[in-house]
């Protein structure tokens, strides 16, 4: 009965419609979007900064788009210049040592493997190597094909060059226009449902302001910190483990995990003495005490309302499906969708779907009778 309510209303059939064309063209067109997605985001995150600068200067939307977008684009451009160099130079060194670390793991966790291994009946001892293989031929497997994909599906080199000539362009355009493209926008909500749209549009709008430019700046004190820490410490190549630790943070645990795993490891083979471990370990607990009582609460906020589950599985979904340019699409569009499910429960919760009329207000649960 729900279903035929549905397919036989024109208004829902007509939004259907669009939303099946949107994502057609989507789909055949996935392959050049990436420039133009990426100048959606950049201006998405710079509005604010282009209002600000427009209302306390004085100055025209385009000059405050071109002061606010050329200083986000010079400031880049240093710390790329400041980080490539120390980044390239402890990978190449990273790479030179790595053989002497595997060695030097191998010496170590083999023979305690091996005192273990020989409590184990022989079938077992089989069976555990079979499974260890097994599983970790999957794991390569399933990894390379998840890198593949997201390699093919945007970061050639051809890409690459559309990304930094086309996205400041279209950026500049977008941050322009931005006051009369939101303004076109509101005009074509249908008048019916107007108030109701608006609302769940702001909801949209306050977790994606939340989670993407407070996760960015919680990215980049985390970054900093790691970064500065482990170089403080003495840890070798701990400027590279930062950066790469707050790029990942992005993504829920990755960032912390990659950071306490190769953080640890390194400060195992390299440091002979206990207390240079401890401070390592130190640096990682200070990480994640200031993301979890500082930077989280005060930069993200509790409006977000994305669980960590639901943004794994939206960027992994992205990937999977488009590539690169799926990866940062996956978390607005994993917002909309969340904020559009709780809208839909609502609603269901208060229609006679959900209520019975002739029931009680309050029911009580089985464990309360």
């Amino acid at each position: 009965m729900v279903a035929d309510l549905i397919f036989n209303n024109s208004r829902s059939r007509f939004w259907l419609i669009i939303f099946a064309l949107f994502v057609l063209i989507v789909w055949a067109l996935k392959p050049m979007l990436l420039p133009f997605v990426a100048a959606l985001i950049l201006s998405y995150f710079l509005n604010p900064a282009v209002n600000l600068a427009c209302r306390v200067t004085r100055l025209p939307r385009w000059l405050g788009t071109i002061l606010i977008l050329a200083t986000f684009i010079m400031i880049a451009v240093i710390i790329l210049l400041l980080i490539a160099p120390v980044l390239q130079s402890q990978i190449g060194m990273f790479m030179d040592a790595l053989p002497g670390y595997i060695d030097d793991i191998r010496a170590s966790i083999i023979p305690w493997a091996e005192r273990w291994l020989t409590k184990l009946p022989p079938d077992g001892v089989d069976k555990l190597r079979d499974a260890a293989g097994q599983y970790a031929g999957n794991v390569m497997g399933w990894s390379g094909k998840l890198i593949k994909s997201i390699v093919s599906g945007g970061v050639a080199i051809f890409d690459i060059l559309m990304l930094v000539v086309i996205t400041p362009v279209v950026s500049f355009y977008l941050l322009r226009d931005w006051p009369k493209l939101t303004e076109t926008v509101d005009a074509l909500l249908p008048r019916k449902n107007y108030t109701t749209i608006r609302k769940e549009m702001t909801k949209i709008d306050n977790t994606l302001s939340g989670f993407i430019r407070g996760q960015a700046l919680v990215c980049i004190c985390l970054g900093m910190i790691y970064g500065i820490g482990l170089t403080i410490v003495g840890l070798k190549y701990g400027a590279t483990i930062g950066v790469v630790a707050g790029l990942l943070s992005f993504i829920p645990y990755a960032g912390s995990t990659f950071c306490l795993v190769s953080s640890m490891a390194l400060a195992f083979v390299q440091f002979d003495n206990v207390s240079q471990i401890v401070m390592t370990f130190s640096v990682f607990l200070v990480g994640q005490s200031l993301e979890g009582y500082v930077l989280t609460p005060k930069l993200v906020g509790d409006r977000v309302g994305l669980h960590p589950v639901w943004i794994l599985f939206a960027l992994f979904a992205g990937a999977s499906l488009f590539g690169f340019m799926g990866v940062l699409i996956a978390v607005p569009v994993a917002a909309v969708i969340g904020v559009l499910i709780r809208f839909v429960l609502r609603q269901y919760k208060v229609s006679s779907v959900y209520r019975d009329p002739l029931a009680p207000t309050s029911i009580k649960k089985p464990n309360e009778a």
